[in-house]
């Protein structure tokens, strides 16, 4: 929400008039400093959480003719479009997040990146790369709004100070890495006719598309990365686009895949989780490249959680295996619910359940 400053104020004193973090202030205002002085009749952007302090304020008149932010429920089925809507009214609620495109999908759908604090420890979290997992988009967006309703209220998580945690953490998040993929399982055949042959050749002339992993291509997205990829190119099945496990023709063909790339290569992340499903395991090693630090976190991720650690897979040309390959960092993938994919939406409670201590944890070691 935006308000209007009705008398000159600090910063210090307006923080203290709205009962928010001066810093969260500062962050929801591009154009202020911590050391400003707010001029009268300047618009000022809070989160919605600070409504009950302004409306007597002296200082500040609130417009009540704005639009106002609808509560969000998290716990749902996320397409691409719900996803937009939901990131839109995330960011209305809460002004200090920095929302981002980092790519697009094949058929143009952005691929969003939220940010969320300004510390020096850089964690990047990331769900549906695979589009029968989308309830791994879910279950991060549930854990999201927890978060930053924490933050705003100075409260903690789990014994965390998550006000803490935003000073020292910058959290990357994308909450879907293939948008059309995810589009294709729960809603069926995209509008466009450009790629309706060729899906429904894929899928032996079903319109049930509710196993399909891959991008709207035919390429799975977790094998398109440069490490040991034609491992992976020799011994998958598919020799062709396919509903799952085709590596593609090359590393890196895939907007989808070359935009998580090149987030990574801008960024230079400290650790990276990749959230898929399924059977409750944390693959935490590769190659034994991995850094030292990553064992004691991943036994932290299981003391939350109860899921099994696995350091070594055969496997290749995953997200997680190049980041670690290359950058020697802490990576993992992390594989949510027990069951056959897509999980059942009935599951959502216990995986986050048991996966909300995995998020904080990320943040706090």
């Amino acid at each position: 929400m935006f308000v209007r400053v009705k008398s000159a104020i600090t910063i210090e004193e307006l923080a203290n008039q709205v009962k928010l973090n001066e810093q969260l202030l500062v962050d929801c205002n591009s154009d202020i400093r911590n050391n400003d002085f707010i001029k009268e009749d300047t618009t000022i952007y809070l989160p919605d959480a600070c409504l009950d302090y302004i409306l007597n304020s002296l200082y500040i008149e609130y417009d009540d003719s704005q639009e106002k932010s609808q509560a969000i429920m998290t716990k749902k089925p996320y397409d691409s479009d719900e996803l937009e809507r939901d990131i839109e009214k995330l960011t209305l609620m809460y002004p200090f997040i920095n929302k981002n495109v980092i790519g697009y999908s094949v058929l143009n759908k952005p691929i969003y990146e939220l940010t969320i604090g300004h510390g020096k420890k850089k964690i990047h979290m990331n769900g549906a790369f695979h589009a029968n997992e989308w309830i791994t988009t879910s279950v991060i967006m549930h854990w999201l709004q927890d978060y930053l309703k924490a933050i705003v209220g100075g409260k903690h998580l789990e014994g965390h100070s998550c006000l803490e945690l935003y000073h020292d953490t910058t959290l990357s998040v994308v909450p879907m890495v293939n948008p059309d993929g995810v589009d294709l399982v729960l809603n069926g055949l995209p509008d466009t006719i450009e790629y309706e042959p060729s899906l429904l050749q894929m899928n032996d002339l079903s319109i049930d598309f509710s196993q399909w992993k891959a991008n709207i291509r035919g390429i799975d997205l977790n094998n398109q990365y440069p490490a040991k990829w034609e491992i992976e190119k020799a011994r998958k099945r598919p020799k062709a686009p396919a509903p799952r496990d085709y590596p593609g023709d090359a590393p890196l063909t895939e907007p989808e895949a070359v935009a998580l790339a090149e987030l990574v290569k801008n960024n230079q992340f400290d650790r990276v989780l990749a959230f898929h499903t399924q059977g409750e395991e944390i693959y935490w090693g590769y190659l034994r490249k991995e850094p030292e630090e990553a064992e004691a976190i991943v036994r932290e991720f299981v003391k939350h959680s109860g899921y099994k650690a696995v350091r070594d897979i055969d496997s290749h040309a995953g997200f997680r295996d190049w980041f670690v390959n290359d950058w020697r960092k802490a990576g993992y993938t992390i594989e949510l619910g027990m069951g056959e994919n897509p999980l059942p939406f009935d599951q959502f409670d216990d995986i986050y359940c048991k996966s909300k201590g995995i998020f904080l944890a990320a943040l706090y070691m």
